[in-house]
C-alpha cells in the first residue's frame, strides 16, 4: 500500500505541471496522510511531501495565468486548463502555439470555442470589413471570394505592375483617407500629403503591385473598430495590415494572430503581433509578416486574423508624447518628444501611399539612447524608406513607460 501512494504521488506531481494532476495529487495526499497517522513511516512523509508540492502546483499556475481574479477568457481559441499551461510555458520561454491546434491531444480534450476574447469580451466578426454573424460565416465568405479574384500577370512574383492593372481596390484607402482627413482634434493620427505630382520621384522608382483584393476574414473584441485593412507585398514578404482604433473607455493591450491559407483553408504561415498600450479613443496598425520563403514565392489565397486584448503591462505615455512626420527628399522622416520626467518608449507604424494604394508599411522606434527608447525632456527622430514609390503617408504611435531600460 505505501508504495502504491508513493507511485500515485508522483504521478500526481508530474501530471499537475499539466495542472490536471491535482486530482491524484489530492488523492495521494489523502491516502498518505491517513496511513501516516496508522504507520509514522519517513516513506509516507515523503509521499505527503510530494503530493502537497503537487496540490500546490496548480494554484501557482492559476495565479500566474489569471492573478487573484476568478478565471476569464483569455483567448477564444484556449480553454481554462489549456489558457494556464500557455501562459506559464510561454512565459518561461517555451513555444506553446501547437495548444491553438485543434486536432492536437490537449486541445481535444480541453479545446473551446467561444463568442469571447480577452478579460471576457464578446467578439464579433468580420469578412472583407463587413461584419457576419460567425467566424465559420466569415470563414466561408472568404473561401467563395477565392473563386473570383484575378491577380496580374507576374502577380506574387514580386513583380511591379504597371498604372493601367485593374486588380485592386482603392475604395478602402479612399475611405480610409477621407476618414483621417476628418479625424477628430488631439487624435494622435497624423496625414501628410505630397505637394507635387508622382513625378517628384518619391522613394523607390517602381510602382508597388495591387494586392486589396485578397479575401480575409476574422474576429475582433466588441469596442475596436476596424479603420481600414490593406494587404501589401515586396520580393520578400507580403503583409496583411490592420488599422484599428480602441472604441472603449479602457486602456488596453492589444495582440493579434495572422494566419496565411491556401484556397481550401490550410494553414500556411503564422505570424503574431502586440501593441502594449493603446489610450481609450487611440487609432493603432497591426501588420502581420508573412515571409515569402515560407510560402514558396506565392501570396497566400486567404488570410484570418484574430484580435483579443488585455489589461495592459505598460502604462500608457501618450499624452507627453508628441509625435510629428514629414517627407523629405523621398524619405520619411519621424521626430518624437518626451516632455514627460520617464524615459518612454515609442512604436510607430508609416504606412506609405501612392495615390490610393498602400506600398508599403514600416515599424519605426525613435531613440537617442542604445535601449530603445527617449530619455525624459528629449527629442529623437529616425528615418525610412519605402519600397516602393509613394507620394503620402500616414503615421500612427503608441507611447508607454520604457520600465527596466
Amino acid at each position: 500500500m505505501v508504495v502504491l501512494v508513493i507511485v500515485l504521488s508522483i504521478c500526481g506531481l508530474l501530471t499537475s505541471f499539466g495542472v490536471v494532476g491535482i486530482i491524484p495529487s489530492i488523492i495521494a495526499f489523502g491516502l498518505s496522510t491517513f496511513l501516516f497517522v496508522r504507520e509514522k513511516s519517513i516513506n509516507l512523509a515523503r509521499a505527503m511531501a510530494i503530493s502537497a508540492v503537487g496540490i500546490i502546483l496548480p494554484f501557482i499556475m492559476y495565479i500566474n495565468s489569471y492573478g487573484f481574479a476568478l478565471p476569464r477568457v483569455k483567448d477564444e481559441r484556449l480553454g481554462f486548463i489549456t489558457q494556464m499551461i500557455y501562459d506559464n510555458y510561454s512565459n518561461m520561454g517555451f513555444n506553446m502555439d501547437f495548444l491553438f491546434k485543434e486536432d492536437n491531444i490537449l486541445s481535444t480534450v480541453f479545446f473551446e470555442k467561444s463568442n469571447r476574447g480577452s478579460d471576457g469580451d464578446e467578439i464579433y466578426y468580420v469578412s472583407e470589413g463587413a461584419t457576419v454573424d460567425s467566424f465559420a460565416e466569415a470563414k466561408e465568405n472568404a473561401r467563395k471570394t477565392v473563386a473570383v479574384v484575378t491577380t496580374p500577370e507576374g502577380y506574387g512574383e514580386g513583380a511591379s505592375v504597371d498604372d493601367s492593372s485593374e486588380c485592386g481596390s482603392d475604395k478602402k484607402g479612399i475611405l480610409n483617407e477621407v476618414f483621417f482627413n476628418d479625424a477628430e482634434p488631439g487624435s494622435i493620427f497624423e496625414s501628410i500629403d505630397s505637394l507635387g505630382d508622382k513625378s517628384t520621384g518619391y522613394g523607390a522608382d517602381r510602382i508597388g503591385p495591387s494586392d486589396d483584393d485578397i479575401p480575409s476574414y476574422g474576429g475582433l473584441p466588441m469596442g475596436t473598430l476596424l479603420l481600414g485593412q490593406y494587404f501589401r507585398e515586396d520580393d520578400h514578404n507580403c503583409n496583411p495590415i490592420l488599422v484599428l482604433q480602441n472604441k472603449t473607455e479602457e486602456d488596453y493591450r492589444y495582440e493579434c494572430r495572422f494566419i496565411a491559407r491556401d484556397e481550401e483553408g490550410e494553414e500556411l504561415a503564422i505570424s503574431e503581433k502586440t501593441v502594449e498600450v493603446v489610450k481609450s479613443g487611440a487609432q493603432f496598425v497591426f501588420e502581420g509578416r508573412f515571409d515569402k520563403a515560407e510560402l514558396e514565392g506565392k501570396l497566400p489565397d486567404m488570410y484570418e486574423f484574430s484580435v483579443t486584448r488585455r489589461t495592459p503591462y505598460e502604462k500608457d505615455m501618450s499624452e507627453y508624447v508628441a509625435v510629428s512626420s514629414k517627407i523629405d527628399a523621398g524619405t520619411a522622416i519621424l521626430t518624437a518628444n518626451n516632455v514627460s520626467d520617464k524615459k518612454v518608449k515609442v512604436d510607430a507604424y508609416v504606412l506609405f501611399f501612392d495615390g490610393g494604394e498602400l506600398v508599403d508599411c514600416i515599424w519605426m522606434i525613435p531613440q537617442n539612447t542604445g535601449e530603445v527608447c527617449i530619455e525624459q525632456g528629449s527629442a529623437a527622430s529616425i528615418k525610412g524608406d519605402a519600397y516602393y514609390r509613394f507620394d503620402r503617408i500616414e503615421t500612427y504611435y503608441t507611447a508607454y513607460e520604457a520600465v527596466g531600460e
